[in-house]
This record gives structure tokens, sequence and C-alpha cells, in this order.
């Protein structure tokens, strides 16, 4: 393997402590890298993400876990930076089952524990260049493959990133050929990201449909998923107008009508089908026009694992 060349990448360093700001900085500089921002709050660190997005992300954990975590999963989902796929390493003092769990979900590739030598920095960078985990995308999360047991069957298709750290370090692409490859491969991973969101989504909003028929107006239970159903809605919503299914769009428009309907306590048998209606209208447009008796089938079937699994706990409780 040819030596690795730090010096074109473009490295953003958010740590709201002086100290390790310096101390991160010094450990990259020594290993080869110049161009290296800083953040020292969160909000700068959001902004330059979104203005400018690097090769590769140091970000402190230690204080603003779980908002830093959440400005994580939003750049993966797509929604906030025009590169998802930035290389994210979490920095921290705190080894919690807590943080190392949130850090995980956030879709973050790595958790890099303090105090760490400049030979860890330097292996841990590598396997993000070298070795990289294909990433995922579920109704919950987009990021690295998280699976702890690769032989468990799933359903989860994974696809490798765009990797610009990679380009430049490896590679040694000139900064015109990376712009133009980059460019190429997020176009390509984004409309991806896009469509497998759109299908995972609008399935979601199915399988919620048919759990809320077990509950009662009134009870949390009921009223969390209403707004996790006009949460998925709106979500939709946004990422069909960036790929003109306007016909999706309407029907994300009577879902959250529906929605609206039973949060107001408005006819309870209408608005229920209205948003079934609605919901698996959606879904044979996001699942290429597949029927809606199909779609029902696949529906029905998770639904009856989930109420067998809500059984299950329940009666181990008891």
């Amino acid at each position: 393997m040819g030596r690795l060349s730090y010096d074109t990448a473009e490295t953003l360093v958010f740590d709201p402590v002086a100290a390790n700001r310096a101390a991160t900085r010094a450990a990259l500089y020594s290993l080869g890298f110049r161009r290296i921002e800083i953040a020292t709050n969160l909000k700068s660190f959001a902004d330059s993400i979104h203005r400018n997005p690097p090769d590769l992300a140091f970000c402190e954990a230690q204080g603003a876990g779980e908002e830093l975590c959440q400005i994580i999963q939003d750049i993966r989902q797509g929604a906030t930076a025009p590169n998802p796929f930035v290389v994210i390493i979490v920095t921290a003092w705190d080894k919690s089952t807590s943080l190392v769990t949130r850090v995980i979900n956030s879709g973050a590739d790595d958790l890099l524990l303090r105090p760490f030598s400049t030979a860890q920095l330097a292996q841990r960078i590598e396997t993000h260049i070298e070795r990289r985990k294909g990433f995922v995308v579920t109704s919950e999360y987009v990021g690295p493959d998280r699976r702890k047991d690769a032989s468990r069957p799933s359903n989860v298709e994974l696809f490798e990133p765009p990797n610009s750290l990679k380009m430049k370090a490896k590679e040694r692409l000139t900064s015109e050929r990376v712009m133009l490859r980059l460019d190429a491969e997020l176009r390509a991973a984004r409309e991806l990201l896009n469509g497998e969101k759109l299908r995972r989504d609008a399935f979601q909003i199915s399988v919620l449909w048919r759990l809320m028929q077990d509950h009662i107006p009134g009870m949390a239970s009921y009223e969390a998923e209403l707004r996790k159903i006009a949460l998925l809605a709106r979500g939709i919503v946004r990422r069909c107008r960036e790929t003109a299914l306007d016909d999706a769009v309407d029907w994300c428009e009577s879902i959250v009508a529906a929605v609206e309907g039973l949060q107001a306590g408005v006819d309870r048998n209408a608005s229920m089908h209205l948003l079934g209606q609605a919901s698996l209208n959606l879904n044979h447009i996001v699942h290429g026009e597949k029927p809606h008796t199909e779609i029902l089938k696949e529906v029905d079937a998770v639904v009856a694992l989930i109420r067998a699994r809500l059984q299950a706990d329940t009666a181990q409780a008891s």
C-alpha cells in the first residue's frame, strides 16, 4: 500500500475546549493534514458542514452528546448538508454505554476515546480510507452498517458511500478531478438514499396506520404515532419535491390532513379510511406501482411480528 497523503484533505474539528482543539489539531498536523478548520460551537460546526463539507470531520461529544448526535443523523439523512457521506469521527472522554449507543445510532463512522495517541488516530483514519463500512438506509437511520452478526438475514442493502478523503489521501487525485468525481458519485448516492428513504418511510406510515387500529384515542402511543406519521409524511414531501414526484406529494398532503382530523377528533372512521387509502397509494407510487394487495400483505406481515413481540414483552413483564 502506498503512503497516504493528507496535505490536500479538508478537515473540520469541532471542540468547545481549547486544549482539546489544540491537541487534536497538533495530532492531525503531525500526520500531514494542513487544511484544518476549527469550530468552537455546534452552530459553527453545522454551518461549516453545510457551507463547505470537509473530507473528514472530528467532533467532541462531551457536554453536547445528544444535540451533536442529532446533527450528525440530520447530515446523514441529507437534510442539512450537500454531502451526507463525510467521514465523521466523534471524540469523547466519556465511555458510558449511553453515549456509545447515541454515537452508534447517530451514523458517525467512529468513536475515538480520549486521551488518544497520534498512532491511534492514524490507524482510525486509515481504516476509514481503506476499509470504510458500507452504509445502510432504514426508516430511522442512515449511516455505517452496525449489525454485529453479519450472518443474520436482513433486507437492508449496503452501498459504498462516496469518500473524498480516500480520493485525496490514497488515490491522490487533483482537486479538479475530486470535484468532478465526487459530484457524480454524490448525485448517484443521493438518488439511492432518497429512493430508499421514500420507500421505507412510506412503508412505515402504512405500518403505523395498521398499528393505530389497536390503539384508543387519548393513549400516549396513539398520539405519538400520529405525530410520527405526520413527521414522516412531511419528510417524504421534501424528498418528493427534489425528485418531481408530484402525485406522491398529493397523497402525503392527504395523510397529513387525515392525521390532523384524528388529532382534532373529527370522524375517526373517515379519517382512518383516508389515512389508509392515502398511505397505500403513496406506497404504490414509490414502490414502482406495486399492487395494493401486495403492499398490504407485506405491511400486515410486519405488523404481525410487531404485535407478537409486544405480546411477548407484556407476558415477560407480568
